[in-house]
């Protein structure tokens, strides 16, 4: 096919998700390297958000590649009920990589249908029905996901789901408390939670899902000891706690799972994007000790038919022997620490930069109208100007490829970039923002 035979099909005949089908323009993709991508113009684009912050490895893995292959020709598929070697090798290798509590993993196509389960494994195991999760967090867009999602993307799927409770995430910069330390702010978000809980009725919730790092939604960091308070109110009421590590895990914050920076061991684990860095579709669930021992002894009522697809595990355990061999945590908290100090100079230099956070390689730039008040550059919920997607237009221009949701912009490269490529693209985000703070009175 042609590149323009490749886009006019792709508008023809693709529901393309999140957006409005008229006047899309898609980039006809042709070949990809490293961190790097080219169209069928010759034109090269730099993936600073990581595709959908799940090409960890980048573009051309040669070791992933030889393992799809190497599987391949020995059988493509088999169902989940038959042992395979390379789903049960993958399985060991993420419960090494888990706390001790851990046990097993439940094998999903992606990080929707993770959620899904996680949330039905915790339900059945407690045998409670309710759920919190919070109001800035997307969990996935399927029925029950979607209803576990917070922010507007839940919108399509109401009147949702009975038993799904939301709460507020510790958001600091957006929340502007009148407190001194993080651990102040830290026992008023815990207190009001723990209020939500009684009011609920402790001993009606299943579980506490949260995103480890709030992800798209601006890649909010937990405050000191928050994330130990929620363990800590778990443990007191018999709730699960459920880290939705979908995009935060496998390496994106420089530990392999975000939850190890705040000490804390969750009783559930999502995952997906990461695992096999898109290269076959996996996701999975990993469930502690307790909760594995429940179901030797009660029938698991969950069920795909593509459960643990063996291509994909092929994929997952080439993905994590990468990571090791590869060094990868200790580049992403090299360059880690070169995106912060880049992000920090950015805060200072525009007006239209409220606050940067970052973590690893996984970070947000807020856009704000006027720092003194925070005001969010476009309101929650709406851009009916359009105005964060001229600035995304404005970096695709010149080959910094990343997205933006509510008034944030994602900055989250594959883990394999170097400092130097980082300071080479960040001067690309900085000329866009000396664009924006014209637009600032």
């Amino acid at each position: 096919m042609t590149p323009e035979q490749i886009k006019e099909n792709h508008t023809k005949f693709n529901l393309q998700s999140w957006s409005r089908q008229e006047g899309i323009n898609p980039i006809a993709i042709k070949s990809g390297e490293g961190i790097y991508f080219t169209d069928y113009d010759g034109k090269t684009y730099t993936d600073m958000s990581s595709q959908l912050v799940n090409l960890n490895v980048g573009f051309g893995c040669k070791p992933i590649i030889d393992a799809i292959k190497e599987q391949a020709e020995k059988f493509c598929f088999v169902g989940p009920s038959y042992a395979c070697e390379s789903r049960s090798k993958l399985a060991e290798m993420i419960i090494k990589l888990m706390p001790d509590n851990m046990a097993k993993v439940f094998f999903t196509n992606g990080g929707a249908d993770a959620n899904e389960n996680a949330i039905k494994m915790a339900r059945m195991y407690t045998g409670r029905k309710k759920v919190f999760s919070r109001y800035r967090s997307y969990h996935g867009s399927t029925f029950g996901a979607g209803n576990l999602t917070g922010e507007p993307r839940r919108f399509p799927l109401e009147p949702g789901v009975p038993g799904f409770v939301k709460f507020f995430d510790p958001y600091i910069y957006r929340d502007n408390l009148p407190f001194k330390t993080e651990k102040e702010c830290t026992k008023f978000y815990l207190r009001r939670l723990r209020e939500q809980i009684i009011y609920e009725g402790a001993d009606s919730i299943a579980a506490i899902v949260l995103e480890t790092v709030t992800g798209s939604n601006g890649v909010i960091i937990p405050p000191d000891g928050y994330l130990a308070g929620v363990r800590k109110l778990c443990d007191e009421f018999g709730i699960m706690m459920i880290c939705d590590e979908v995009m935060a895990g496998f390496g994106r914050t420089g530990k392999m799972f975000a939850f190890e920076h705040f000490g804390v061991k969750p009783d559930i684990v999502s995952f997906a994007k990461g695992v096999t860095c898109g290269y076959v579709q996996l996701g999975g669930v990993a469930v502690s000790r307790d909760i594995a021992a429940y179901f030797d002894k009660n029938v698991l009522q969950c069920g795909l038919t593509y459960s643990g697809h063996p291509l994909a595990c092929a994929a997952g355990v080439a993905c994590l022997k990468y990571y090791e061999d590869s060094n990868i945590l200790e580049n992403v908290n090299k360059s880690g620490k070169v995106l912060g100090e880049l992000l920090e100079e950015i805060k200072i230099r525009h007006k239209c930069v409220g606050d940067v956070r970052y973590i690893g390689l996984f970070s947000a730039v807020e856009l704000v109208k006027d720092k003194g008040t925070r005001e969010p550059f476009v309101p929650f919920g709406k851009d009916p100007e359009g105005k964060m997607g001229k600035i995304i237009g404005k970096l695709k221009a010149k080959g910094f490829m990343t997205y933006s949701h509510e008034n944030m912009i994602l900055i989250c490269p594959p883990l394999i970039i170097t400092p130097e490529q980082l300071k080479e693209e960040l001067v690309k985000l900085d000329e866009v923002l000396s664009d924006t703070d014209s637009e600032i009175p």
